[in-house]
This record gives C-alpha cells, sequence and structure tokens, in this order.
C-alpha cells in the first residue's frame, strides 16, 4: 500500500509529541558522558545499525571526544510493516571483530530481537565485548528476555507507535528532530 504525500504530512501534523527536540538533546549529551566515561580507552568499534541508528549515530558521535572507528551493518525484522518475525541481514558486519570492544548503536529497544540478535552474532564472531546503546527504551513487557535493556539510553517512552530521531512511520520522518506518537496508535 503506497502512501500519499498528504497523508504522511497529516501523520506528523496530527501526531503526539512526546520528547521536544531539546530533551532528545538532553538525553544524548547523558549519554555521551555515560559512553565516555565508559569507552574513552577502549577503543571501540562502533556499529550504526541501518536504518534507524543512522540518525543516533550522526548526533552522538561528534558529541564522543575520543578515537572510535565507525562501521555500519543493517538487519531488520520488520521492513516497512508494522511487525514481523524474521531477522533479515541485508549487510553483515566484515570487520575482524575478534577481542575488539563494540558498540552498537539503534534508535530504539522496542522488543529487542533484532538487537539481541545482532549481539549475539557479533560476540559469536569473537568481539571481546559487545555493548548496546538506543535513544529510546519503549515501556512495556514484551522485550525478547525478561528485563531486557541496552547498556546505555536516552529516553524511557511509552508503548505507542514512535517515529522521529531514527524511527520511522512507513518509512517516512525518522528525519523529525523530536519522538513523536501517531495519533491512536
Amino acid at each position: 500500500m503506497s502512501l500519499d504525500l498528504e497523508t504522511i504530512k497529516r501523520v506528523r501534523d496530527e501526531a503526539d509529541c512526546l520528547a521536544e527536540a531539546a530533551t532528545v538533546d538532553a538525553a544524548l549529551d547523558r549519554m555521551a558522558a555515560e559512553l565516555t566515561d565508559r569507552l574513552a580507552d577502549a577503543n571501540p568499534l562502533v556499529y550504526a545499525v541501518m536504518n534507524g541508528g543512522l540518525i543516533l549515530a550522526g548526533r552522538i558521535l561528534p558529541r564522543l571526544p575520543f578515537p572510535l572507528e565507525l562501521a555500519y551493518l543493517h538487519a531488520s525484522r520488520y521492513g516497512h510493516a508494522l511487525q514481523g518475525t524474521r531477522l533479515d541481514w541485508r549487510v553483515r558486519p566484515t570487520q575482524d571483530l575478534r577481542g575488539r570492544t563494540l558498540l552498537v548503536l539503534d534508535d530504539i529497544l522496542d522488543e529487542g530481537h533484532t538487537l539481541k540478535a545482532i549481539i549475539e552474532h557479533l560476540q559469536g564472531e569473537g568481539a571481546a565485548e559487545v555493548l548496546s546503546a538506543v535513544l529510546v527504551h519503549k515501556l512495556h513487557d514484551r522485550k525478547a528476555y525478561p528485563g531486557m535493556r541496552a547498556d546505555f539510553s536516552g529516553l524511557d517512552i511509552a508503548d505507542r507507535f514512535l517515529f522521529g530521531c531514527g524511527m520511522d512511520y512507513k518509512g517516512y520522518w525518522r528525519n523529525a528532530p523530536g519522538i513523536y506518537a501517531v495519533k491512536g496508535l
């Protein structure tokens, strides 16, 4: 089903703003301080998970005052659908991970199946340590395992259909500067 541009604009106009841009910036500053404390001397390899992690990477990496390497990977369960169960590796890591400290950046920890599978894959490739950072931790009890959280997270947000700051609505609005919930969802 293709959406027309007016429908996409209306979704944004009618959405509930759950976190203004200034709130997101404050969360990014706090996360950057935590990441710096933990990783400043670790020579980390940072993976941005496409596509949602691209925005987080672009906004948080300039806040990190230490050397790091950046790469990307692309694994998805959802595509443009609202739900799904199959993990689809589109771009696997190609670097030598043995003995490295890795940081995986993604937009949201919803149920966490994708992030869990990515972390397990990276550990299986011989990484010394795999840490995760997400901008949004969605509040609900449907995680991949009880109590699942990223090692670093910016904001705890209600269990709604979110977009903005890397999260999308049917492929659109990853670029919205705050965090929004689709009206009624």
